[in-house]
């Protein structure tokens, strides 16, 4: 995109509050952006405890600050403006029935940037990253994982600007 894509509007509606919009719409409160405050569109957040280590140190860190607050802790990336509450309730649903590390949301692929994380997950997490790795889908085969499927147009992520939704 050429610049961070948390302020980018769509709809008249940055997409980092589009997403805590559906958070606080479905009753996911408090609603926490990772990352520096001028990034965060005036919603709570926490300095990321490993910026630019990617988005496995904004997994670690979303469950080190919730961790006394909560047993698990939806993690959505910024960057997908279709995202709707029904996506997020199927989630939520889908904790009700079983016991897992991470609940994830998945289309034609998992994606752990749109998933519970369940506290049991924060030592495995803390390992990998520890030993070197970056990329959260390595770790997935040490953790219990169950997918929901959901439309896959709920979860497009905009990289570039013909991505943003109207192009």
């Amino acid at each position: 995109m050429g610049r961070d894509k948390a302020l980018i509007q769509v709809g008249g509606v940055a997409m980092v509050n589009h997403i805590g919009g559906v958070l606080a719409a479905v009753g996911l409160e408090p609603v926490l952006a990772i990352g520096p405050s001028l990034l965060t569109g005036g919603l709570d957040h926490c300095e990321d405890l490993y910026p630019g280590q990617g988005p496995l140190g904004g997994v670690l860190t979303a469950l080190s600050s919730m961790i006394d607050r909560a047993s698990a802790v939806c993690v959505v990336a910024c960057d997908m403006p279709m995202l709707d509450t029904h996506s997020i309730i199927r989630l939520l649903d889908a904790t009700r029935d079983v016991q897992a590390d991470v609940v994830m949301a998945q289309t034609d692929r998992v994606e752990p940037l749109c998933a519970i994380w369940n506290a049991s997950s924060l030592p495995i997490l803390q390992q990998a990253f520890d030993n070197g790795e970056r990329a959260i889908h390595r770790v997935l085969p040490a953790l219990s994982v169950v997918a929901v499927q959901l439309p896959g147009a709920a979860l497009r992520n905009v990289n570039t600007p013909d991505d943003l939704p109207g192009r």
